[in-house]
């Protein structure tokens, strides 16, 4: 039976708010920036989406896959580079497409051997612009001890992209098996390699032309000397990651979901160089979520804790190097941050757009 209210006629005011209802996005179905951050929207659409359709059995969420070929084990790894402006403080997308790539298959225990990389230019670009960026990723490559083999160019017409993206994939060749954000295990001490937010912060103030009189620039760097010496000590280290997007927040809520422990760090013991500090205070940022490119998260065992320490700070990229925090068996999945006043926090994943286009 119609219910009356149902026919009564409505009013204008009704009939131009369902109207307006019916022309909302419905966002819960589009990409948004969000979803590229390197927070909990990015995290669900690779579920949803890509692990969905093609997501291996075995997948780990780590930063490369590693696979046996023959009697050796190899690290794999892609990543795009979208990064505005094209050349910011302390680097460009280049170096930026080079080192992230590189850092990546480090984090697997592997040593980086082979780079490809594809260009997507926007037509008009200068060609010297492009001879630039090219140079510096040579240079990146050298200092990476790396070959760049193989690549694709592609020019699209102006206006259909954003005058230059970069993907690199590479492949390194494994040097100790079991390294992965799933083999953290309670007591392990977290490393942190130097300090945070100084790419993120970097990028965004160049963007904005706000950088005149700072001294703030990117940290972007390839760290294969730090972490193959690392390795070449025979320490025991159990996981590593290069806290990108999302910043040292997503990395260390990553592994602590993957290995099913808890993380307390110190606030203190946290390095923020004082220009990022003021930025983050400026625009209501949270340090510890801010994107970096030449750090590393490295955990290992307690009792090897103090000479990785020292081996990390040989390095000029480890020089501030210091032990953040420990691993703890529960709450499983939770990280906290102990701060200056003894007080404890939760440190979630980043959620929203935070900084858009920082890599």
């Amino acid at each position: 039976m119609d219910n009356a209210e149902d026919r009564r006629p409505k009013s204008e005011d009704q009939v131009l708010m369902n109207k307006t209802e019916n022309r909302k996005p419905k966002t819960e179905n589009r990409v948004l920036l969000s979803h590229g951050a390197g927070g909990k929207e990015m995290a669900t659409l690779i579920e949803r989406v890509f692990l969905n359709c093609y997501g291996p059995p075995d997948y780990a969420g780590d930063d490369s896959a590693t696979l046996e070929l023959g009697a050796h084990r190899l690290a794999f790894t892609t990543d795009s580079f979208v990064v505005a402006p094209l050349f910011f403080p302390g680097g460009d997308i280049g170096r930026l497409a080079v080192s992230g790539t590189v850092n990546d298959l480090l984090t697997a225990a592997a040593r980086p051997l082979v780079l490809s990389a594809s260009f997507i230019i926007e037509e008009g670009l200068e060609i010297e612009v492009l001879s630039r960026i090219a140079a510096s990723m040579e240079r990146a490559a050298r200092e990476a001890r790396v070959a760049i083999v193989t690549g694709d160019t592609k020019v699209v017409p102006k206006g259909s992209a954003d005058k230059l993206f970069i993907t690199t994939a590479g492949v390194g060749l494994v040097l100790r098996e079991g390294v992965s954000g799933g083999a953290v295990r309670p007591e392990d001490r977290i490393i942190l390699t130097g300090s945070v937010g100084d790419h993120g912060a970097a990028v965004m103030l160049a963007r904005e032309g706000l950088l005149e009189g700072a001294a703030l620039k990117s940290d972007v760097a390839p760290l294969t000397e730090l972490i193959i010496q690392l390795l070449e000590a025979g320490l025991e280290v159990h996981a590593m990651r290069d806290p990108t997007r999302g910043g040292i927040a997503a990395a260390l809520n990553e592994i602590a979901r993957q290995s099913g422990v808890s993380m307390e760090i110190r606030e203190d013991e946290v390095p923020v160089n004082p220009g990022v500090a003021a930025v983050c205070e400026a625009l209501g940022l949270d340090a510890f979520m801010v994107a970096n490119e030449g750090k590393m998260l490295i955990f290992v065992a307690p009792w090897d804790a103090d000479r990785a320490l020292a081996l990390v700070r040989q390095n000029p990229y480890g020089r501030e190097a210091r032990i953040i925090g420990e691993v703890r068996s529960d709450p499983a999945g939770r990280v906290t941050v102990r701060t200056v006043i003894g007080t404890a926090r939760i440190l979630d994943a980043p959620s929203g757009e935070l900084l858009p286009r920082i890599c």
